[in-house]
């Protein structure tokens, strides 16, 4: 059984608001909404210029658990096609892909002429999880993060417009959300043994993002970092960014009129029964 107070402690948390912002510095709902709406036209741009042009656009999200990856990647998909704005995640590798070279199993996903992947976590497991937990060894991390650059730089210079999106977020806001996930039936599922186990290892991962950084922040494939503490601020921001990181125009585009119906020549509705869903709302 919890405590009372520990029970009191986690309502606050579960009711916190979504940022470390002061109050007069929160952004409102209804402005959160104007301008998630402004910018999802402006995808839906880039998305035509995408498919009309050929281009290939690649975008990796990376970030401690907690950090808002996938809450910003649904943000920046939700009004697009996923037949175009492809979201990868892949699952842990195989025993087949343990025998590969690292990045041969996330090659395959990289973007074709008119399409934009998005690596919900990429490549960068090794310099992170997986160089922390210890299911690699220091020595193929380092291997790692002195190959990267080199791959990346084949991606660029193949036409890929390569974004690498880091969300930093505070020690306090991401035990908020890890504790808001236990008490919630929606969100415990995106609470792993692996993130409870990452947890206590905060200043491991400092470190290792800091070497990250150090060995793979390059000209040709740099990295952006976002504060993530608020929410609804960091999916403006890094949408915002990565809209004016490409330099599409919206193409031309026919006036769309509807077509009349064709004439119902005889067809009547079917008597059979059919099986409804229920009208319980």
């Amino acid at each position: 059984m919890k405590a009372k107070k520990d029970i009191a402690q986690d309502e606050a948390d579960n009711a916190a608001p979504d940022t470390d912002a002061p109050p007069d510095a929160r952004l409102s709902s209804k402005k959160y909404e104007r301008e998630l709406a402004r910018l999802h036209v402006e995808l839906v741009k880039l998305q035509q210029w995408v498919v009309h042009t050929g281009a290939k656009i690649c975008v990796l999200f990376e970030g401690r658990d907690g950090a808002g990856k996938g809450g910003t990647i649904k943000a920046l998909t939700e009004r697009v096609s996923p037949r175009i704005f492809r979201v990868v995640a892949l699952p842990s590798p195989t025993e087949r892909e343990k025998t590969q070279m690292y990045l041969q199993r996330y090659l395959p996903h990289l973007p074709a002429a008119g399409e934009i992947v998005i690596f919900d976590r990429s490549w960068y497991n090794r310099a992170g999880v997986e160089r922390v937990m210890g299911f690699c060894t220091e020595s193929q991390a380092k291997v790692f993060l002195k190959a990267v650059p080199l791959v990346e730089r084949a991606i660029v210079d193949s036409g890929v417009i390569l974004l690498k999106y880091w969300l930093e977020v505070s020690e306090a806001e991401q035990t908020r959300r890890l504790r808001a996930r236990i008490h919630d039936e929606r969100k415990i599922w995106k609470l792993s043994k692996l993130d409870l186990d990452s947890y206590s290892h905060w200043y491991d991962y400092s470190r290792a993002r800091d070497d990250m950084f150090e060995q793979t922040d390059t000209g040709f494939a740099p990295w952006f970092v976002a504060d993530s503490n608020d929410k609804k601020r960091v999916r403006l921001n890094i949408i915002s960014h990565f809209l004016q990181s490409i330099p599409y125009k919206a193409p031309p585009r026919a006036k769309i009129t509807l077509p009349k119906r064709q004439k119902r020549q005889g067809y009547r509705e079917p008597t059979r029964e059919v099986r409804n869903v229920p009208r319980l709302f």
